[in-house]
């Protein structure tokens, strides 16, 4: 009995010509080699059960082949149409730029200070998140964060600027 690799290498010269010619008669010269490569694969799985007579039953594979790269280019197609008729999103607005008094305030501290307030205020992230992005614990986020919106409230309170959370003192007796 001879193994499968032995009736691959029976079968697959006689094989490959033809099929190259099959293919480039149906299809461009690129899918073709690829259905080629895929016939023959098939070729190498199944080279047990082919007929004595391997040619016709390639060329069955061949076609089913190249079907199915048809197909796949189809598919593409039709998500490639889909994609380009979705509506694009909505135009994203400015970012609201900070004062010039945060700004300044964010150039005097620490970048790290900064970052981790850029990222609480600008992007809006939760401790746990900006942790994820500083590779910092999320109890290490909180404390940092905290540090530094006091250290930004400092900061602000020695230019003049508010924090713009004061207190209020309406209706409070002192």
């Amino acid at each position: 009995m001879e193994s499968r690799r032995d009736r691959f290498e029976e079968v697959a010269p006689g094989l490959i010509e033809p099929l190259r010619r099959f293919l480039a008669r149906r299809t461009d010269p690129a899918t073709a080699e690829d259905v080629l490569a895929e016939t023959l694969l098939v070729c190498w799985r199944r080279a047990e059960e082919l007929p004595a007579d391997p040619l016709p039953w390639a060329y069955a594979v061949a076609r089913n082949c190249l079907r199915n790269a048809e197909r796949a280019v189809r598919r593409q197609q039709r998500v490639a149409a889909r994609i380009a008729t979705v509506d694009p999103p909505a135009e994203a607005t400015s970012a609201i730029e900070p004062d010039q008094d945060v700004r300044d305030a964010l150039l005097r501290m620490r970048a790290d200070d900064a970052e981790l307030l850029r990222l609480w205020a600008w992007e809006q992230l939760e401790p746990a998140e900006i942790a994820v992005v500083l590779g910092i614990t999320a109890n290490a986020a909180s404390v940092r964060l905290h540090r530094a919106r006091t250290k930004l409230a400092d900061q602000l309170g020695k230019t003049g600027a508010g924090a713009g959370h004061e207190e209020s003192r309406e209706g409070r007796r002192s």
